[in-house]
């Protein structure tokens, strides 16, 4: 008989939070960034580019953490270090060199514009990664 639980999935469960918060973060990083760069591009580009990239970057930890399958979720895993490092490092940056970020963008001052959730996510994103993982690894004890 098979067993009707299905697989661990980063997908599904509180996962289907965590994807719905990267891809709300796609959609506010790229609108920004196309905006700023469009725009304001002179005015800082460096920070602008960064910010494009953040949102690329939440494009493909959306994507891959809704796909689910060990390739996707390896890109994601990936993608969110990326992150994690992008806005520590960035937003230290954006605190010891204010001039070089003039306008909010998604990393800059560790997401302060986006009420710090850039920081959070990718340590989220991150733990429901590993226990996703975890619970793959668990044998299942045979029914019967």
């Amino acid at each position: 008989m098979p067993d009707p639980s299905p697989a661990p999935h980063t997908g599904r469960g509180p996962g289907r939070l965590i994807v719905a918060l990267y891809g709300l973060l796609a959609l506010a990083a790229t609108g920004r960034s196309v905006l700023q760069i469009a725009e304001y591009f002179e005015r800082a580009p460096v920070s602008y580019l960064l910010s494009a990239l953040a949102a690329l970057i939440y494009i493909v930890a959306t994507v891959g953490l809704a796909r689910g399958d060990r390739t996707s979720v390896r890109v994601a895993s990936v993608a969110i270090l990326i992150e994690l490092v992008g806005v520590l490092v960035v937003g230290a940056i954006s605190y010891a060199a204010p001039s070089a970020f003039p306008d909010k963008t998604v990393w800059s001052h560790f997401g302060q514009g986006y009420g710090f959730v850039p920081l959070v996510l990718p340590v989220l994103g991150l733990l429901w990664i590993r226990r996703n993982r975890q619970a793959r690894a668990a044998p299942t004890a045979p029914i019967g």
